[in-house]
């Protein structure tokens, strides 16, 4: 029998790849240390255990323990925006963490080695962004994951370990974290609605995103270990059509039946329009779902109403506080929405 090891399983992206992965026959491994998962979205028939990937000596005994064919590496703390302030956080978790698991699939000679990375790395000012382009991040975040990306590289070409690289964006649907206030603008947005909150919007709400349902996204990374032409490949993968956030904002609040409310905020540092190519990836893993994103969000807007509102949590670790973006003090009031 196969077995894989997904990271980040009970997540929003990965308890997805772990219901396709059990779909496919594979016997699933989860790890997750739940901080911004949740238990019940895993899947009934994979084996969970809670723990982190920047913990070495669980993540060697899991691998000594199970032999993992496949490792589909989706954990990370991927608040974009709230990197620049949790800087040694968000190393340890996303890069440390990542070499963590290299290190033993090299050691185990794990057939493929998924990794989940993001158009961070491509920077401002590369539009439509393109696998072909010379990626510069600029923020910890997209250093983070394009580091993992080079050290892949170089696993390969050293050891032969296998991998794929996507670069997937603004993904929602269904088990988001909606309690999330640093990532996750529609998930956000959901929120601040069924709390009867005012949608909070950094800048003008000019800024334009791609925003890709799900299925776009969990589903050929699911599907990537069984394509020999995608291995050792990097992918941009998710939605086509860009919006602004002020379209969302407004599609988000006819699909949950309320009138549109915003409160703009000052606007934060962050790239004014990301949206990226798609061609390579369409030709490895055929055409996307179709789903609109008025389609898409509509199925994820049923989902909320069933779930409920969640309370939005402070990140507890701040390092550095100075030009820490409005709403992003440390209280328990008001919500705010980042498209990241």
């Amino acid at each position: 029998m196969i077995t894989s090891l997904v990271t980040g399983g009970a997540g929003f992206i990965g308890s997805h790849v772990v219901k396709h992965c059990l779909d496919l026959g594979h016997r699933v491994v989860v790890l997750d240390d739940l901080s911004g998962g949740f238990e019940d979205h895993i899947p009934q028939g994979a084996i969970f255990v809670q723990g982190s990937v920047v913990d070495d000596v669980l993540v060697t005994n899991l691998f000594e323990e199970y032999k993992f064919d496949y490792v589909y590496h989706l954990a990370a703390y991927a608040a974009e925006g709230l990197s620049h302030f949790i800087r040694r956080f968000n190393y340890n978790n996303n890069l440390v963490g990542s070499i963590n698991l290299i290190n033993e699939s090299i050691k185990h000679k794990v057939k493929c080695f998924v990794f989940t990375s993001s158009i961070a790395v491509y920077g401002a000012g590369q539009l439509p962004m393109r696998e072909d382009m010379v990626p510069q991040p600029e923020d910890p975040y997209g250093v983070s994951k394009y580091a993992v990306e080079l050290d892949l590289k170089a696993a390969h070409e050293m050891f032969g370990l296998n991998y794929v690289v996507f670069r997937p964006h603004n993904v929602y649907g269904e088990n988001q974290n909606i309690g999330d206030k640093y990532r996750n603008v529609i998930g956000i947005f959901m929120n601040q609605i069924m709390q009867d909150q005012p949608l909070t919007i950094f800048g003008d709400g000019e800024q334009t995103r791609a925003f890709s349902y799900i299925d776009d996204v969990a589903i050929p990374i699911t599907n990537s270990v069984n394509i020999p032409a995608a291995y050792n490949q990097v992918f941009n993968i998710g939605a086509d059509k860009p919006y602004t956030v002020n379209e969302l904002a407004q599609v988000v609040s006819d699909c949950l039946g309320a009138d549109l409310k915003i409160n703009y905020l000052a606007a934060r540092n962050e790239v004014m329009h990301a949206y990226s190519d798609h061609g390579k990836a369409h030709s490895v893993f055929g055409a996307g779902s179709g789903i609109t994103l008025k389609e898409g969000i509509a199925r994820m807007a049923a989902w909320a109403k069933v779930v409920g509102a969640r309370k939005s949590k402070e990140f507890e670790n701040i390092e550095i506080y100075e030009k820490l973006p409005q709403g992003w003090e440390k209280k328990n009031t008001t919500t705010t929405a980042v498209p990241a």
